[in-house]
């Protein structure tokens, strides 16, 4: 599998014609949808926007499940992800999704699961280049001291996140 080049200064080439990209303005900031034909490529925060969208279904469906998200009536995603990365990467972000909407599990945690319990820091790693922010929750991984540690947009927005998953899960306590 293709080595999934550094998250902070993944580009795309919005030029190629099967490449498609969308935005969504949160609270948190602005989120860059990418896309192709077989699924949903990126979800990211960006500071700066191309001036128009380039959107197709999987841009579509994502920023509507991303926006229910934000309003606290989704809490599962159902999106087809494209992913690019190592077996390892792969093993780490599924593992990932199992996290329940509004519980945080540790980095220990991850390896533990995925049967490789020496390999905190590899999980800690293959959590840093996860491609869909929010889709595959790597804000829900936390320090084993219970407390926030790296997010690659900050822990002031996996903290937000954090805390909008709480207020919905206390609103809601069937959930």
């Amino acid at each position: 599998m293709a080595k999934l080049p550094n998250i902070a200064t993944l580009e795309y080439d919005v030029t190629k014609p099967n490449h498609f990209f969308e935005y969504l303005d949160t609270r948190f900031g602005t989120l860059e949808i990418c896309a192709d034909q077989d699924g949903v490529t990126s979800i990211r925060f960006v500071t700066d926007m191309c001036k128009t969208s380039n959107r197709c279904l999987n841009t579509q469906q994502a920023v509507a499940q991303l926006g229910e998200y934000f309003a606290g009536a989704r809490t599962q995603f159902s999106l087809d992800l494209n992913t690019k990365g190592t077996n390892f990467q792969h093993q780490v972000w599924r593992q990932l999704t199992t996290i329940e909407y509004g519980k945080t599990l540790s980095y220990a945690d991850i390896a533990k699961d995925i049967g490789n319990p020496k390999a905190v820091r590899a999980v800690g790693a293959a959590n840093g280049r996860n491609p869909f922010t929010i889709v595959v929750p790597c804000h829900r991984v936390i320090g084993s001291n219970g407390k926030l540690t790296g997010y690659a947009w900050g822990t002031s927005i996996k903290a937000g996140l954090l805390e909008l998953e709480q207020r919905v899960v206390l609103s809601n306590p069937t959930r």
